[in-house]
């Protein structure tokens, strides 16, 4: 039996619109070929993998919680550093789409601090794709393991053309917290690390969101705003921007002052490794390459903001220090 769809809500933001933004700026400003590769490979190879048969006899599990195990250790399995499983909400997904499917598994890849040393940078941008093109090795593999299984699910990639929004999915299925720069940073992998997700109808145990008072240590420190090239990320929380899933008002970044920078200097990403979360536990590289405990920022001139991306094709984001 068909699941009845679930559309997005009326107040579910749009699908980010990259051409629209892009034509702000007058066009692509990056030029790096091991990101243009990476990006081939993405959009070339890994979509086409999306899809496959799915197989006639299905496995029934003792119990959702089984299910979840398994799903888990075979993410794991797959590339995955981190898993977690919650129900797809109407707010969950993107204005004017829905999914059939009621359970979504988020996936997360760690990537690398060493590559982070200097932000921002080529490299930096490099292994920011690069996760983008492992992990989403590990949600086809997901995927397909699944429809192995008997169960049909839907891919949604880590590089963000997707149905679904993937940090409100990370919060339910307990990846950690919202920080003020608009990630989520997990309570031992920091921010520093991408997600994607598989959805699927399997019967699953779900998992909670955290509260290890991230949210609030973000409240007293200022690491990523003063850090910002862009000075894009504010200094208070906005509370008409709703509540995250624990409570509290979220922090609402300036996208017209944030992606200017971000689009002509490297993707900049410069938030992720100033957040100095339980900074020594995962700001070092785990493979003995010797690191800095906290990166170098280059702070280059800030383009003029850009706001003029129609209403319907943007999320609606405050003005910080304008």
């Amino acid at each position: 039996m068909a699941n009845s769809p679930i559309n997005a809500s009326q107040d579910s933001p749009p699908s980010f619109n990259w051409d629209a933004w892009y034509s702000q700026i007058g066009g692509r400003k990056i030029n790096i070929e091991e990101v243009d590769a990476i990006l081939k490979k993405i959009y070339e190879e890994q979509y086409l993998r999306f899809e496959g048969p799915v197989h006639e006899k299905q496995i029934q599990f003792d119990s959702t919680f089984k299910a979840s195990e398994h799903i888990k250790a075979k993410a794991i399995e797959f590339g995955a550093d981190i898993v977690g499983i919650c129900r797809i909400e109407p707010s969950d997904i993107y204005k004017g789409k829905q999914v059939t499917e009621k359970f979504a598994i988020a996936v997360g890849q760690r990537m690398l601090w060493r590559k982070f040393q200097v932000v921002p940078s080529q490299e930096s941008a490099i292994e920011c794709l690069r996760v983008y093109l492992t992990l989403g090795e590990t949600v086809i593999k997901l995927a397909d393991h699944i429809r192995s299984l008997g169960y049909s699910c839907k891919v949604e990639h880590p590089i963000g053309d997707s149905d679904l929004l993937h940090i409100p999915i990370g919060l339910k299925a307990g990846f950690g917290e919202l920080g003020r720069h608009g990630s989520i940073i997990h309570p031992k992998l920091g921010p520093l690390f991408r997600m994607g997700s598989v959805i699927t109808s399997i019967e699953m145990e779900c998992d909670q969101p955290v509260n290890a008072g991230i949210g609030k240590f973000c409240d007293t420190c200022k690491a990523c705003r003063i850090y910002c090239p862009a000075k894009a990320i504010p200094d208070k929380r906005s509370p008409e921007a709703g509540k995250d899933h624990i409570g509290l008002d979220r922090y609402i970044v300036d996208t017209g002052k944030c992606f200017p920078y971000f689009a002509s200097h490297y993707y900049c990403s410069a938030c992720l490794p100033v957040c100095v979360y339980n900074h020594k536990e995962w700001a070092r590289d785990f493979e003995g390459f010797q690191t800095k405990l906290f990166p170098e920022v280059i702070f280059d001139p800030v383009p003029n903001p850009v706001d003029d991306v129609p209403d319907d094709l943007k999320h609606n984001y405050n003005l910080v220090n304008r």
